[in-house]
């Protein structure tokens, strides 16, 4: 990855730094509450201004002695984010005036090799901009009175932190170079200066060998796009520990209380030849709980549930020392009804005591039959804390990516289609029994296949059930959910829109008796061979023709 310089958001508790994170960064990337202590892990977003990316890194409050054993590991945090920062923003509140726990934290910095830039949040009108002069006393010229939440005076806050960020790297002058060729062509393209290639012109596209498909096409895959992997999890089952297991350092707090993780942690990681965006998430409570608990833990679990919607892979971390848990399932079934990929990782492995060689089979075997609707999911037994096996789970996480984008071609669809249907037809419904024409696959993660058929509505969900285990017996999908579609075939549904269009022409739309000027057949004359309703014009009554 390109690197960019760094810059920490530090300052002590409840002044205003996740909401300047946020202003900076452009979106609510950190929760805000009107309590002190409510971030705890670094959390990091991409900004940019006048033309210059940079990292924004948000961190607990300093504090000399917090008192308390999480909110040492918070400070740990924010000492590693002033270490790698490039600069550094001290936020401090304009209402409060200085504290001594400002001046704390202010002496914590003067040993602090990059920049630091003050910023007197809360300053919403001229009378708090005059009081923050007071805060000049800290010692550095660049303080500037702002308001987070209005963004009064963050634009001259960001000039200032552009100019104290150091000279651009090389890798960075050549990424504007490009986007700014990028743009070029793009701009050229809109005025017409640039012909398009048409589709099929020979002479205008060459094919390299090693990008052609089988039917000599390029192939445009996204073998190369990242992979956005979340854990997933109830509390305390040893998220965050897997989290730091996989990177390598102690990136998110671990503790045995449960629900210390609040934000949804990105990182990326390399691995093998693969660029990965690891999510570390709160745990899921019940709904209940989350929802007569404080705001913090329903914002950790909104971010949680966002944090599936952008993974393509969920990891989620079982407690193999309690086993599955009614919990566990839930947050399964909602992974798995947003159509993510799902890995089953069976933690704290290590704890069980007498263990065999059976015993991993026994419990899977368990397991599946607890929880039939996930007998597609990957099962692996891991320990975090000794990183047992733990580099498996990512293996399994990225075999299950490439499944949520294979395709399977039209014709061995349907082979595998007709085989299925002369093994077991589909059983009758209360307009007969169905017939499936054939199939194709429209999409993928997931895997999307529709079905053409005749009475569609009708296949029982029985049926879908086989179909979709003869899917997975001939093509694999292992780990992620497939969606199956069904749908009329539009010979069938046109010709069944005419019939209820003659019925409605015939009989009328309310009485249900035969419009004016037409007889029915109990009406007509004997011999004449009327077999329905005949429609005469005035001029014709009186005879039938």
């Amino acid at each position: 990855m390109t690197p960019l310089p760094i810059v920490a958001v530090v300052g002590r508790p409840n002044v205003g730094k996740s909401t300047l994170f946020n202003r900076i960064v452009g979106h609510r990337a950190a929760i805000v509450e009107d309590r002190a202590r409510t971030t705890r892990d670094r959390i990091y977003g991409e900004a940019e201004w006048n033309g210059r990316r940079f990292i924004a890194v948000d961190t607990g409050g300093l504090e000399i002695k917090p008192g308390d054993p999480i909110e040492e590991k918070v400070q740990e945090q924010a000492r590693i984010a002033i270490a790698e920062a490039d600069a550094i923003v001290l936020v401090v509140d304009s209402i409060s005036g200085l504290t001594p726990a400002d001046i704390e934290a202010a002496d914590l910095l003067r040993t602090a090799k990059a920049p630091v830039l003050v910023a007197a949040n809360k300053a919403d009108n001229d009378r708090r901009e005059l009081e923050a002069a007071e805060f000049y006393s800290l010692g550095w010229e660049e303080t500037h009175p702002i308001s987070a939440a209005h963004g009064r005076g963050v634009a001259d806050l960001l000039d200032a932190i552009v100019w104290a960020l150091p000279p651009e790297s090389p890798e960075e002058i050549e990424r504007k170079r490009r986007e700014a060729e990028a743009d070029d062509w793009a701009r050229e393209m809109a005025e017409g200066r640039l012909a398009r290639v048409r589709d099929g012109d020979a002479e205008a596209i060459e094919i390299d060998g090693d990008q052609a498909g089988e039917d000599g096409q390029p192939s445009f895959g996204d073998e190369d796009a990242k992979v956005s992997i979340a854990l997933v999890g109830r509390p305390n089952v040893g998220k965050s520990s897997l989290f730091n297991a996989l990177l390598g350092e102690d990136r998110a707090i671990v503790s045995d209380i449960p629900g210390t993780t609040r934000d949804a942690i990105d990182t990326h990681l390399q691995w093998g030849r693969s660029d990965i965006v690891l999510i570390d998430t709160a745990g899921m409570r019940r709904h209940g709980k989350v929802a007569s608990g404080p705001d913090a833990e329903r914002y950790s679990t909104l971010r949680a549930i966002k944090a599936v919607d952008r993974a393509d892979v969920a990891i989620l971390i079982i407690d193999a020392f309690q086993g599955l848990t009614a919990q566990d399932a839930h947050v399964a079934g909602f992974v798995v009804e947003d159509g993510r990929g799902l890995v089953l990782a069976l933690n704290k492995w290590d704890l069980l005591a007498e263990k065999t060689d059976r015993s991993f089979d026994e419990f899977a075997t368990a397991l599946r039959a607890e929880v039939p609707f996930l007998d597609f999911a990957p099962i692996v037994s891991i320990s975090a804390k000794t990183g047992q096996r733990v580099g498996k789970v990512l293996e399994l996480a990225l075999d299950v990516w490439g499944e949520r984008r294979k395709r399977v071609s039209t014709p061995e669809l349907n082979r595998v289609l007709r085989a299925a249907s002369l093994r077991q037809a589909p059983p009758a419904g209360k307009l007969g029994p169905p017939k499936i024409f054939y199939a194709t696959q429209v999409a993928v993660a997931p895997p999307t296949f529709v079905f053409f058929a005749r009475h569609a509505d009708q296949v029982h969900f029985s049926y879908k059930r086989f179909l979709e285990n003869q899917l997975r017996a001939e093509f694999g999908f292992d780990g992620t959910p497939i969606r199956l579609i069904f749908r009329e075939r539009a010979s069938d549904r046109a010709g069944r829109e005419r019939g209820a269009e003659r019925g409605r022409r015939v009989v009328g739309p309310r009485t249900g008796r035969p419009p004016s000027g037409t007889r029915s057949v109990s009406s007509a004359k004997p011999g004449h061979g009327v077999t329905g309703s005949v429609r005469r014009s005035p001029g014709q009554r009186g005879r039938l023709g």
